[in-house]
């Protein structure tokens, strides 16, 4: 089951990597007391961000995401591990049978095939279950993102930042002003969006 636990950690780990690209019509509303907003944004040169560990981590939409696949993955596991306990129990009958010699040659022989296709079948669903639970991985990630940059538009409505950066270490962003930093508000901001939908579905 490598491969499934592989695919369970790819959500975080992909929305974390394939973010720290994102640049978007941004956020921030931190301003010094006493100055105007065209002044703050000029002074910060239309610049934001967000530090993106936090936000994955503590947005709610990742976090049902990840339980999501979490669960999937325990069902597939368990899955497989009920159906090679199955066929591990008829190899050892088969084997029991062969060597007290309650069978022929001939159905001996079509047993070992039988089993034989058994163990493809098995080996074919684990493949599919991870191959399942990747996809699924991935469309989550996306969707993830596409709910972070489509909230950040909104955010950034009456804000007018020209960008919003993912800061993540390591990353290409190596140092930044933490009056920048719209972390808390971007988080807050998301969940109450994602808590709101929630609750009329």
């Amino acid at each position: 089951m490598n491969r499934i636990t592989v695919a369970r950690n790819t959500l975080i780990l992909t929305v974390m990597v394939a973010a720290v690209m994102l640049m978007s019509s941004g956020c921030g509303k931190n301003k010094p007391a006493g100055t105007d907003e065209s002044a703050v944004k000029k002074q910060h040169g239309g610049i934001a961000y967000v530090e993106l560990d936090s936000v994955i981590a503590n947005f709610d939409m990742a976090k049902d995401k990840s339980t999501e696949l979490e669960e999937k993955t325990k069902s597939s596991e368990a899955e497989l591990a009920s159906k090679s306990q199955a066929f591990d129990r008829d190899v050892r009958d088969f084997q029991n049978k062969v060597q007290k010699g309650l069978v022929t040659r001939a159905t001996a022989a079509e047993m070992e095939q039988t089993l034989q296709q058994q163990q493809q079948t098995l080996l074919a669903r684990r493949d599919e279950m991870a191959y399942n639970l990747n996809e699924e991985s991935l469309v989550a990630q996306r969707q993830v993102l596409e709910y972070i940059n489509s909230y950040l538009v909104e955010f950034n409505a009456d804000r007018g930042y020209q960008y919003i950066l993912a800061k993540q270490f390591p990353g290409p962003v190596l140092y930044s002003d933490t009056t920048l930093d719209v972390t808390s508000d971007v988080i807050a901001g998301l969940n109450a969006k994602y808590s709101a939908e929630k609750a009329k579905k």
